[in-house]
């Protein structure tokens, strides 16, 4: 067994099948299914049952994703040290970001790191819960996760890094009349009003339901999977939405209308990573991720 199997392993787990994954690595298939055969015969069991023209993960398979993808990631991270004494020139980080987080903070520590070091190339990958993140990052297939949460998340096995609290807001159609008008609203003052929710699991549609509960009669317009699709619902007037104040900016550009909602209720966001063993990439993007939040909690 040697990293090159381990890598075209990952390869076929992380395209859905042999085709896809020949595809990503520029190489022909027959070459990529005899080194998964060869990688198969070593270890004495069947890494894949195939079905046609289907490939599912095993049983010994789904055991060996999590450690080949920690040797790959530890074999990168020491070429990678080798690189530093060059400076970080060229490579990949691999990010794991959750919806609201990825449109701020993210954005801006991306757009800071970049400017530093164009030559690395960002890959961010979507998770919907905090425990996704975490998870992300103790299994390697990230080195940096950004991440929001009710409570400040604590995390065994991982080093966490608070950078900001999101103070949750309403987004408002053109159609709000004096709702807000005052830049505050009052969970009261939601009566009667029809809003864009998340699906349930998130904080944004734990709220709703909490307004819900207490006898606030708001209708619930839409329930979207996918929260880039929220803003536009809210701009085609169909509601309004509950969101953190990393969306103010790209709302009030947009010509909605933005108010904070009483009683306050905060996202709190972090960084995320590994222990130890960062590449080069990922030890730079955690210093951004300090210099983001010294300049924003102060």
């Amino acid at each position: 067994m040697d990293v090159r199997q381990l890598r075209y392993f990952l390869a076929v787990v992380d395209h859905g099948g042999f085709s896809r994954a020949a595809e990503h690595l520029l190489i022909a298939q027959p070459s990529l299914s005899q080194t998964i055969k060869a990688l198969e015969q070593d270890l004495g069991v069947p890494l894949f049952h195939r079905a046609g023209r289907k490939s599912v993960l095993s049983e010994a398979g789904r055991e060996l994703v999590g450690p080949a993808r920690l040797v790959v990631r530890d074999l990168d991270a020491a070429r990678a040290a080798v690189d530093e004494l060059k400076g970080i020139r060229s490579g990949r980080l691999d990010i794991s970001a959750m919806p609201s987080p990825g449109v701020e903070p993210l954005t801006s520590m991306i757009a800071a790191f970049s400017q530093s070091h164009p030559a690395v190339t960002i890959n961010v990958e979507a998770a919907f819960t905090a425990d996704d993140v975490v998870e992300s990052i103790r299994s390697g297939s990230s080195e940096i996760g950004v991440l929001g949460s009710e409570q400040p998340v604590r995390a065994v096995g991982v080093e966490v890094m608070q950078l900001e609290r999101q103070p949750l807001v309403l987004i408002m159609t053109s159609e709000a009349g004096d709702l807000g008008e005052d830049g505050i609203v009052r969970r009261s003052d939601l009566a009667g009003q029809r809003v864009i929710v998340s699906q349930r699991g998130s904080f944004m549609r734990r709220i709703v339901d909490d307004i819900l509960a207490e006898g606030v009669p708001l209708e619930i317009a839409v329930e979207v999977a996918h929260r880039t699709s929220i803003l536009p619902l809210v701009l085609a007037g169909v509601g309004h939405a509950i969101l953190p104040s990393s969306w103010s900016p790209l709302a009030r550009h947009s010509g909605l209308r933005v108010a904070r909602i009483e009683p306050a209720a905060v996202l709190h966001v972090a960084v995320v990573s590994r222990e130890s063993d960062l590449t080069p990439s990922a030890r730079a993007f955690l210093g951004v991720a300090r210099g983001y939040a010294a300049s924003h909690n102060r």
